[in-house]
Protein backbone atom coordinates (compact mmCIF):
# COMPACT_ATOMS: atom_id res chain seq x y z
CA UNK A 1 0.00 0.00 0.00
CA UNK A 2 1.25 3.31 -0.85
CA UNK A 3 2.14 6.08 1.52
CA UNK A 4 -0.91 8.35 0.62
CA UNK A 5 -3.16 5.23 0.71
CA UNK A 6 -2.20 4.85 4.41
CA UNK A 7 -2.00 8.41 5.40
CA UNK A 8 -6.03 8.12 3.79
CA UNK A 9 -7.36 5.76 6.12
CA UNK A 10 -5.82 7.17 9.01
CA UNK A 11 -7.21 10.32 8.69
CA UNK A 12 -10.28 9.51 7.20
CA UNK A 13 -11.05 6.59 8.48
CA UNK A 14 -14.55 4.94 7.76
CA UNK A 15 -15.20 7.35 4.83
CA UNK A 16 -12.13 5.31 2.30
CA UNK A 17 -12.75 2.49 0.83
CA UNK A 18 -10.07 -0.09 -0.87
CA UNK A 19 -11.20 0.21 -4.93
CA UNK A 20 -9.78 -2.84 -5.46
CA UNK A 21 -12.74 -4.78 -3.88
CA UNK A 22 -14.99 -3.84 -6.52
CA UNK A 23 -12.75 -5.91 -9.29
CA UNK A 24 -12.47 -8.89 -6.89
CA UNK A 25 -16.10 -9.37 -6.12
CA UNK A 26 -16.62 -9.28 -10.02
CA UNK A 27 -20.41 -8.32 -10.52
CA UNK A 28 -21.69 -9.66 -12.81
CA UNK A 29 -24.46 -7.06 -13.45
CA UNK A 30 -24.05 -4.03 -14.88
CA UNK A 31 -24.51 -1.19 -12.05
CA UNK A 32 -22.84 2.28 -11.14
CA UNK A 33 -19.25 1.83 -9.07
CA UNK A 34 -21.28 3.13 -6.36
CA UNK A 35 -24.06 1.19 -6.60
CA UNK A 36 -21.14 -1.38 -6.29
CA UNK A 37 -19.22 0.30 -3.65
CA UNK A 38 -22.21 0.17 -1.52
CA UNK A 39 -23.19 -3.06 -1.64
CA UNK A 40 -19.59 -4.10 -0.47
CA UNK A 41 -19.08 -1.69 2.21
CA UNK A 42 -21.88 -2.83 3.82
CA UNK A 43 -21.26 -6.24 4.04
CA UNK A 44 -17.74 -6.14 4.58
CA UNK A 45 -17.35 -3.95 8.15
CA UNK A 46 -13.52 -5.07 8.40
CA UNK A 47 -12.62 -4.05 4.72
CA UNK A 48 -12.56 -7.87 3.85
CA UNK A 49 -14.00 -9.41 1.01
CA UNK A 50 -13.82 -12.88 2.07
CA UNK A 51 -15.79 -15.65 1.15
CA UNK A 52 -18.90 -15.13 3.70
CA UNK A 53 -18.90 -11.51 2.54
CA UNK A 54 -19.17 -12.06 -1.11
CA UNK A 55 -22.31 -15.06 -0.13
CA UNK A 56 -23.78 -11.78 1.61
CA UNK A 57 -23.51 -9.45 -1.26
CA UNK A 58 -24.45 -12.05 -3.58
CA UNK A 59 -27.70 -13.10 -1.89
CA UNK A 60 -28.40 -9.15 -1.50
CA UNK A 61 -27.97 -8.93 -5.32
CA UNK A 62 -30.34 -12.17 -5.75
CA UNK A 63 -33.11 -10.73 -3.33
CA UNK A 64 -32.93 -7.08 -3.79
CA UNK A 65 -31.28 -6.26 -7.26
CA UNK A 66 -32.78 -9.06 -9.42
CA UNK A 67 -31.83 -9.78 -13.13
CA UNK A 68 -34.28 -9.82 -15.94
CA UNK A 69 -34.84 -13.39 -15.62
CA UNK A 70 -35.76 -13.08 -12.35
CA UNK A 71 -38.36 -10.42 -12.40
CA UNK A 72 -41.34 -12.85 -12.94
CA UNK A 73 -40.18 -14.14 -9.83
CA UNK A 74 -40.61 -11.23 -7.92
CA UNK A 75 -44.11 -10.51 -9.79
CA UNK A 76 -45.12 -13.77 -8.51
CA UNK A 77 -44.03 -12.84 -4.73
CA UNK A 78 -45.97 -9.39 -4.51
CA UNK A 79 -49.11 -11.69 -6.27
CA UNK A 80 -49.06 -13.24 -3.40
CA UNK A 81 -49.06 -10.88 -0.95
CA UNK A 82 -45.63 -10.83 -0.04
CA UNK A 83 -43.66 -7.07 0.38
CA UNK A 84 -40.14 -6.72 -1.52
CA UNK A 85 -37.62 -4.34 -1.04
CA UNK A 86 -35.59 -3.82 -4.34
CA UNK A 87 -32.77 -1.64 -5.40
CA UNK A 88 -33.32 0.32 -8.32
CA UNK A 89 -32.93 3.14 -10.39
CA UNK A 90 -36.58 4.12 -9.58
CA UNK A 91 -38.13 7.35 -11.97
CA UNK A 92 -41.45 9.12 -11.50
CA UNK A 93 -43.32 10.41 -14.71
CA UNK A 94 -46.73 12.32 -14.07
CA UNK A 95 -50.03 11.79 -16.02
CA UNK A 96 -52.11 14.99 -15.86
CA UNK A 97 -54.88 13.43 -17.54
CA UNK A 98 -55.00 10.80 -14.96
CA UNK A 99 -53.63 12.31 -11.91
CA UNK A 100 -51.49 9.89 -11.45
CA UNK A 101 -48.04 9.82 -10.25
CA UNK A 102 -46.42 6.73 -12.05
CA UNK A 103 -43.60 4.80 -11.19
CA UNK A 104 -40.85 2.79 -13.94
CA UNK A 105 -38.99 -0.09 -12.55
CA UNK A 106 -36.64 -1.17 -14.84
CA UNK A 107 -35.55 -4.68 -12.74
CA UNK A 108 -39.56 -5.65 -12.81
CA UNK A 109 -40.32 -4.07 -16.68
CA UNK A 110 -42.94 -1.90 -15.05
CA UNK A 111 -43.66 1.80 -16.03
CA UNK A 112 -47.00 2.42 -14.55
CA UNK A 113 -46.82 1.34 -10.71
CA UNK A 114 -47.70 3.66 -7.94
CA UNK A 115 -46.12 5.80 -5.63
CA UNK A 116 -46.83 7.87 -2.56
CA UNK A 117 -47.01 11.41 -2.64
CA UNK A 118 -45.04 11.92 0.47
CA UNK A 119 -42.15 10.19 -1.37
CA UNK A 120 -42.10 11.99 -4.32
CA UNK A 121 -42.38 15.26 -2.41
CA UNK A 122 -39.53 14.36 -0.31
CA UNK A 123 -36.99 13.32 -3.00
CA UNK A 124 -37.77 14.99 -5.89
CA UNK A 125 -34.94 13.96 -8.33
CA UNK A 126 -36.94 10.76 -8.68
CA UNK A 127 -39.01 13.18 -11.30
CA UNK A 128 -35.76 14.55 -12.83
CA UNK A 129 -34.33 11.05 -14.40
CA UNK A 130 -34.28 8.64 -11.55
CA UNK A 131 -32.38 7.92 -8.59
CA UNK A 132 -30.92 4.86 -7.01
CA UNK A 133 -32.30 2.99 -3.90
CA UNK A 134 -34.22 0.35 -2.22
CA UNK A 135 -37.80 0.63 -2.45
CA UNK A 136 -40.47 -1.30 -0.08
CA UNK A 137 -43.28 -2.58 -2.75
CA UNK A 138 -46.57 -4.05 -2.55
CA UNK A 139 -49.56 -5.34 -4.59
CA UNK A 140 -52.92 -4.39 -4.15
CA UNK A 141 -55.70 -6.17 -5.86
CA UNK A 142 -58.95 -4.49 -6.85
CA UNK A 143 -61.51 -7.10 -6.87
CA UNK A 144 -64.18 -4.43 -8.51
CA UNK A 145 -61.99 -4.58 -11.59
CA UNK A 146 -59.97 -7.44 -11.52
CA UNK A 147 -57.09 -5.24 -11.87
CA UNK A 148 -54.19 -4.57 -9.47
CA UNK A 149 -51.51 -2.36 -8.65
CA UNK A 150 -47.80 -2.22 -7.67
CA UNK A 151 -47.25 0.72 -4.90
CA UNK A 152 -43.90 1.70 -3.37
CA UNK A 153 -44.79 3.13 -0.15
CA UNK A 154 -41.01 3.57 1.34
CA UNK A 155 -37.56 4.62 -0.33
CA UNK A 156 -34.46 5.16 0.88
CA UNK A 157 -31.99 6.78 -1.99
CA UNK A 158 -28.17 5.52 -1.80
CA UNK A 159 -26.25 8.96 -0.26
CA UNK A 160 -24.61 9.40 2.74
CA UNK A 161 -25.33 11.34 5.60
CA UNK A 162 -24.30 14.79 6.09
CA UNK A 163 -20.57 15.41 5.63
CA UNK A 164 -18.13 17.40 8.23
CA UNK A 165 -16.91 19.42 4.68
CA UNK A 166 -14.53 21.81 7.39
CA UNK A 167 -12.86 18.42 8.24
CA UNK A 168 -12.05 17.65 4.65
CA UNK A 169 -10.77 20.70 3.39
CA UNK A 170 -8.64 21.20 6.94
CA UNK A 171 -6.83 17.17 6.22
CA UNK A 172 -5.77 18.66 2.89
CA UNK A 173 -2.77 19.75 4.65
CA UNK A 174 -1.47 15.92 5.56
CA UNK A 175 -0.83 15.46 2.20
CA UNK A 176 1.50 16.94 -0.47
CA UNK A 177 0.10 17.49 -3.83
CA UNK A 178 1.12 14.93 -5.73
CA UNK A 179 -0.69 12.11 -2.90
CA UNK A 180 -3.67 14.48 -3.04
CA UNK A 181 -4.19 14.41 -6.64
CA UNK A 182 -3.42 10.36 -6.96
CA UNK A 183 -6.05 10.10 -3.82
CA UNK A 184 -8.77 11.95 -5.85
CA UNK A 185 -7.67 9.43 -9.01
CA UNK A 186 -8.12 6.74 -7.23
CA UNK A 187 -11.48 8.24 -5.65
CA UNK A 188 -12.92 8.76 -9.16
CA UNK A 189 -11.79 4.94 -10.46
CA UNK A 190 -8.61 5.60 -12.38
CA UNK A 191 -5.46 4.26 -10.87
CA UNK A 192 -2.72 7.25 -10.80
CA UNK A 193 0.00 5.17 -11.78
CA UNK A 194 -1.54 4.47 -15.62
CA UNK A 195 -1.70 8.43 -16.42
CA UNK A 196 1.80 10.55 -16.64
CA UNK A 197 1.35 14.31 -14.63
CA UNK A 198 -0.42 15.87 -17.46
CA UNK A 199 -2.94 13.25 -18.12
CA UNK A 200 -4.00 13.15 -14.16
CA UNK A 201 -4.51 16.68 -14.52
CA UNK A 202 -6.78 16.59 -17.73
CA UNK A 203 -8.94 13.29 -15.54
CA UNK A 204 -9.33 15.91 -12.84
CA UNK A 205 -10.51 18.41 -15.39
CA UNK A 206 -13.59 16.43 -15.86
CA UNK A 207 -14.87 16.96 -12.25
CA UNK A 208 -14.70 20.39 -13.29
CA UNK A 209 -19.01 21.15 -13.63
CA UNK A 210 -19.20 18.61 -10.71
CA UNK A 211 -17.18 21.17 -8.16
CA UNK A 212 -17.98 24.48 -9.62
CA UNK A 213 -20.87 26.15 -10.43
CA UNK A 214 -21.84 26.78 -13.93
CA UNK A 215 -18.80 25.46 -15.71
CA UNK A 216 -19.67 24.28 -19.46
CA UNK A 217 -16.52 21.93 -21.22
CA UNK A 218 -16.93 20.13 -24.47
CA UNK A 219 -14.42 17.11 -24.52
CA UNK A 220 -13.40 16.17 -27.89
CA UNK A 221 -11.50 12.83 -28.90
CA UNK A 222 -11.34 9.61 -30.07
CA UNK A 223 -13.41 6.60 -29.47
CA UNK A 224 -12.31 4.27 -26.18
CA UNK A 225 -10.82 6.87 -24.04
CA UNK A 226 -13.78 6.49 -21.00
CA UNK A 227 -15.31 10.00 -21.67
CA UNK A 228 -18.59 8.59 -20.14
CA UNK A 229 -16.71 6.53 -17.57
CA UNK A 230 -16.48 8.58 -15.07
CA UNK A 231 -19.78 10.36 -15.23
CA UNK A 232 -21.50 7.17 -15.06
CA UNK A 233 -19.52 5.92 -11.87
CA UNK A 234 -19.41 8.70 -9.97
CA UNK A 235 -22.60 10.60 -8.77
CA UNK A 236 -26.14 10.49 -8.93
CA UNK A 237 -26.25 14.57 -8.83
CA UNK A 238 -24.47 13.77 -12.57
CA UNK A 239 -27.35 12.86 -15.54
CA UNK A 240 -26.36 11.97 -18.71
CA UNK A 241 -27.93 11.92 -22.00
CA UNK A 242 -26.83 9.45 -24.60
CA UNK A 243 -27.14 10.31 -28.16
CA UNK A 244 -30.59 10.49 -29.65
CA UNK A 245 -33.08 13.10 -29.90
CA UNK A 246 -33.20 15.68 -27.08
CA UNK A 247 -36.50 17.70 -25.88
CA UNK A 248 -36.93 20.74 -24.08
CA UNK A 249 -39.29 19.59 -21.92
CA UNK A 250 -36.82 17.12 -20.85
CA UNK A 251 -33.44 19.76 -20.85
CA UNK A 252 -35.22 21.94 -19.04
CA UNK A 253 -39.19 22.56 -18.15
CA UNK A 254 -42.49 20.36 -19.21
CA UNK A 255 -44.92 23.45 -19.93
CA UNK A 256 -47.25 20.45 -19.90
CA UNK A 257 -46.63 18.49 -16.39
CA UNK A 258 -44.74 22.29 -14.76
CA UNK A 259 -42.22 19.79 -13.70
CA UNK A 260 -38.39 21.34 -14.54
CA UNK A 261 -36.00 19.99 -16.14
CA UNK A 262 -32.75 17.68 -15.91
CA UNK A 263 -31.05 21.03 -15.73
CA UNK A 264 -32.34 22.15 -12.71
CA UNK A 265 -32.45 19.10 -10.93
CA UNK A 266 -28.37 18.12 -11.04
CA UNK A 267 -25.54 19.61 -10.81
CA UNK A 268 -24.24 18.59 -14.16
CA UNK A 269 -25.98 17.23 -17.35
CA UNK A 270 -23.79 15.26 -19.54
CA UNK A 271 -24.38 15.06 -23.46
CA UNK A 272 -22.91 12.33 -24.43
CA UNK A 273 -22.49 10.79 -28.04
CA UNK A 274 -22.53 14.80 -29.46
CA UNK A 275 -21.82 14.20 -32.75
CA UNK A 276 -25.04 12.25 -33.37
CA UNK A 277 -27.58 14.00 -30.78
CA UNK A 278 -30.15 16.29 -32.25
CA UNK A 279 -32.94 18.15 -30.68
CA UNK A 280 -36.59 18.45 -31.03
CA UNK A 281 -37.31 21.75 -32.14
CA UNK A 282 -34.10 22.68 -32.31
CA UNK A 283 -34.46 26.59 -32.46
CA UNK A 284 -36.01 26.59 -29.53
CA UNK A 285 -34.06 24.12 -28.12
CA UNK A 286 -30.28 25.81 -29.44
CA UNK A 287 -31.47 29.37 -28.32
CA UNK A 288 -32.80 28.48 -24.96
CA UNK A 289 -29.42 26.29 -24.63
CA UNK A 290 -27.38 29.20 -25.49
CA UNK A 291 -29.13 31.74 -23.20
CA UNK A 292 -28.65 29.19 -20.29
CA UNK A 293 -24.86 29.15 -21.04
CA UNK A 294 -24.57 33.12 -20.62
CA UNK A 295 -26.82 33.75 -17.87
CA UNK A 296 -27.49 30.42 -15.76
CA UNK A 297 -31.44 31.05 -16.59
CA UNK A 298 -33.64 30.33 -19.23
CA UNK A 299 -37.40 31.05 -19.80
CA UNK A 300 -40.08 28.45 -21.12
CA UNK A 301 -43.52 29.33 -22.03
CA UNK A 302 -44.27 31.67 -18.51
CA UNK A 303 -41.58 30.01 -16.56
CA UNK A 304 -38.13 31.83 -15.95
CA UNK A 305 -36.09 29.53 -13.94
CA UNK A 306 -32.44 30.25 -12.81
CA UNK A 307 -29.97 27.01 -12.63
CA UNK A 308 -26.39 26.41 -11.29
CA UNK A 309 -25.80 23.62 -13.42
CA UNK A 310 -22.86 22.98 -15.91
CA UNK A 311 -23.44 21.08 -18.76
CA UNK A 312 -20.91 18.57 -20.42
CA UNK A 313 -20.42 17.74 -23.97
CA UNK A 314 -18.31 14.94 -24.96
CA UNK A 315 -18.21 14.24 -28.99
CA UNK A 316 -15.75 11.41 -31.03
CA UNK A 317 -13.54 13.18 -33.79
CA UNK A 318 -11.45 11.59 -36.41
CA UNK A 319 -7.96 11.37 -35.32
CA UNK A 320 -4.40 10.76 -37.82
CA UNK A 321 -2.28 8.20 -37.07
CA UNK A 322 0.22 10.48 -34.95
CA UNK A 323 -2.96 10.49 -32.42
CA UNK A 324 -3.64 14.19 -32.97
CA UNK A 325 -7.02 15.55 -34.65
CA UNK A 326 -7.22 15.27 -38.53
CA UNK A 327 -8.50 18.87 -38.55
CA UNK A 328 -7.42 21.73 -37.37
CA UNK A 329 -11.27 23.00 -37.02
CA UNK A 330 -11.97 20.37 -33.70
CA UNK A 331 -15.76 21.29 -34.90
CA UNK A 332 -15.64 19.91 -38.05
CA UNK A 333 -17.65 16.83 -37.96
CA UNK A 334 -19.98 18.03 -35.58
CA UNK A 335 -23.70 19.16 -35.57
CA UNK A 336 -24.64 22.54 -37.22
CA UNK A 337 -25.56 24.17 -33.18
CA UNK A 338 -21.78 23.09 -32.46
CA UNK A 339 -19.97 25.06 -35.42
CA UNK A 340 -21.98 27.94 -34.62
CA UNK A 341 -19.26 30.58 -32.78
CA UNK A 342 -21.62 32.08 -30.71
CA UNK A 343 -22.58 28.65 -29.64
CA UNK A 344 -19.04 27.84 -28.85
CA UNK A 345 -17.60 31.10 -27.69
CA UNK A 346 -20.25 30.28 -24.56
CA UNK A 347 -18.07 26.70 -23.39
CA UNK A 348 -15.71 27.66 -21.23
CA UNK A 349 -13.08 25.01 -22.42
CA UNK A 350 -12.54 22.29 -24.52
CA UNK A 351 -10.86 19.42 -22.85
CA UNK A 352 -8.48 17.52 -25.23
CA UNK A 353 -9.41 14.15 -25.28
CA UNK A 354 -6.92 12.47 -27.73
CA UNK A 355 -4.17 13.29 -25.67
CA UNK A 356 -5.62 10.70 -22.81
CA UNK A 357 -4.87 7.05 -23.30
CA UNK A 358 -7.49 4.32 -24.90
CA UNK A 359 -9.24 3.03 -21.52
CA UNK A 360 -8.17 -0.28 -20.40
CA UNK A 361 -8.77 -2.42 -17.08
CA UNK A 362 -4.83 -1.61 -15.77
CA UNK A 363 -6.33 2.20 -15.66
CA UNK A 364 -8.99 1.27 -13.07
CA UNK A 365 -8.18 2.13 -9.20
CA UNK A 366 -6.87 -0.91 -7.36
CA UNK A 367 -6.31 1.18 -4.11
CA UNK A 368 -7.47 3.49 -1.43
CA UNK A 369 -9.99 6.32 -2.11
CA UNK A 370 -12.81 8.05 -1.12
CA UNK A 371 -16.06 6.15 -0.95
CA UNK A 372 -17.80 7.30 -3.91
CA UNK A 373 -21.27 8.12 -2.04
CA UNK A 374 -18.61 10.16 -0.09
CA UNK A 375 -16.91 11.95 -2.77
CA UNK A 376 -19.83 13.20 -4.54
CA UNK A 377 -21.20 14.69 -1.56
CA UNK A 378 -17.55 16.44 -1.14
CA UNK A 379 -18.36 17.73 -4.50
CA UNK A 380 -21.94 18.71 -4.48
CA UNK A 381 -20.98 20.93 -1.12
CA UNK A 382 -17.81 22.08 -2.73
CA UNK A 383 -20.12 23.77 -5.34
CA UNK A 384 -21.68 26.52 -3.02
CA UNK A 385 -18.36 26.63 -0.74
CA UNK A 386 -17.22 30.29 -0.79
CA UNK A 387 -13.53 31.76 -1.00
CA UNK A 388 -12.34 29.54 -4.24
CA UNK A 389 -13.34 32.54 -7.18
CA UNK A 390 -12.33 35.31 -5.06
CA UNK A 391 -8.53 33.99 -4.37
CA UNK A 392 -8.40 33.01 -7.92
CA UNK A 393 -9.57 36.77 -8.74
CA UNK A 394 -7.17 38.14 -6.46
CA UNK A 395 -4.15 36.76 -7.17
CA UNK A 396 -4.49 37.13 -10.97
CA UNK A 397 -4.84 39.69 -13.68
CA UNK A 398 -6.34 38.09 -16.91
CA UNK A 399 -5.56 39.89 -20.40
CA UNK A 400 -7.89 39.67 -23.02
CA UNK A 401 -10.68 41.61 -24.67
CA UNK A 402 -12.80 39.83 -24.10
CA UNK A 403 -15.13 39.58 -20.46
CA UNK A 404 -16.25 35.91 -21.32
CA UNK A 405 -12.26 34.24 -21.37
CA UNK A 406 -12.08 35.96 -17.92
CA UNK A 407 -14.86 34.62 -16.56
CA UNK A 408 -14.01 31.21 -18.16
CA UNK A 409 -10.87 31.17 -16.55
CA UNK A 410 -11.91 31.94 -13.28
CA UNK A 411 -14.33 29.81 -12.91
CA UNK A 412 -12.08 26.94 -14.35
CA UNK A 413 -9.11 27.81 -12.01
CA UNK A 414 -11.59 28.29 -9.04
CA UNK A 415 -12.37 24.28 -9.81
CA UNK A 416 -9.30 23.50 -9.55
CA UNK A 417 -8.62 24.88 -6.99
CA UNK A 418 -11.46 23.20 -4.66
CA UNK A 419 -9.83 19.93 -5.65
CA UNK A 420 -6.60 20.52 -5.06
CA UNK A 421 -6.64 22.50 -2.57
CA UNK A 422 -9.66 22.86 -0.79
CA UNK A 423 -7.86 24.51 2.24
CA UNK A 424 -6.29 27.53 0.68
CA UNK A 425 -3.25 26.71 1.69
CA UNK A 426 -1.52 26.68 -1.82
CA UNK A 427 1.65 28.80 -2.73
CA UNK A 428 1.65 30.73 -6.08
CA UNK A 429 3.63 28.42 -8.14
CA UNK A 430 1.07 25.46 -7.23
CA UNK A 431 -1.52 28.12 -8.24
CA UNK A 432 -0.35 28.95 -11.13
CA UNK A 433 1.08 25.67 -12.70
CA UNK A 434 -2.09 23.38 -11.48
CA UNK A 435 -4.64 26.00 -11.04
CA UNK A 436 -4.60 28.92 -13.54
CA UNK A 437 -2.50 27.59 -16.30
CA UNK A 438 -4.73 24.41 -17.49
CA UNK A 439 -7.54 27.03 -16.88
CA UNK A 440 -5.80 29.23 -19.53
CA UNK A 441 -5.24 26.84 -21.77
CA UNK A 442 -8.53 25.02 -21.50
CA UNK A 443 -9.69 28.05 -22.72
CA UNK A 444 -7.73 29.28 -25.03
CA UNK A 445 -8.13 26.27 -27.04
CA UNK A 446 -11.93 28.40 -27.61
CA UNK A 447 -10.08 30.88 -28.75
CA UNK A 448 -8.44 29.34 -31.29
CA UNK A 449 -11.46 27.83 -32.97
CA UNK A 450 -12.96 31.26 -32.50
CA UNK A 451 -10.98 32.96 -35.08
CA UNK A 452 -10.48 29.89 -36.99
CA UNK A 453 -14.19 29.90 -37.95
CA UNK A 454 -15.21 33.48 -37.43
CA UNK A 455 -12.56 36.22 -38.82
CA UNK A 456 -14.96 38.44 -36.57
CA UNK A 457 -13.11 36.86 -33.56
CA UNK A 458 -9.41 38.15 -34.00
CA UNK A 459 -6.45 35.60 -33.53
CA UNK A 460 -5.07 36.27 -29.64
CA UNK A 461 -2.87 34.74 -26.69
CA UNK A 462 -4.90 34.88 -23.71
CA UNK A 463 -2.22 36.35 -21.14
CA UNK A 464 -2.08 36.08 -17.09
CA UNK A 465 -0.06 38.68 -15.06
CA UNK A 466 0.53 36.76 -11.83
Amino acid sequence: MEKYQEKAKEVFGEVCIDKALVQQMGFERNIPNYVAEWLIDRNTPKGELDDEAKTKIKDFINNHLPSKRQRELLRNRLLNGESIVILDDFSVSIDLESGKRNLRIPSLDIDRACIEKHVVDKYPLLLCGGIWGAGKLNYFPDEETGKGEIRLSDFKPMQIGKIDIDYYCESRSFFTLDEWRSLLLNSIGYNPNSFSPSQQQLLLVRLLPVVQNRINLIELSPKGTGKSWIYINLSNYIRMVSGGKVTPAVLFYNNATNMPGLLVKHDAVVLDECQSISFENPGEVIGILKGFLEAGYFTRGKQKVTSEAGIVMLANIPIDSSGRPKSENLFENLPDFLRETAFIDRLHGILPGWDLPKFNSNMISKGTGFKADFFAEVLHVLRDRSGYLEYIKDNCTIESDSIRDKIAIWRLAAGLLKLLSPNLNVTQEELHEFCLKPALSLRQRIRNQLSLLDPEYKSMTINIDY
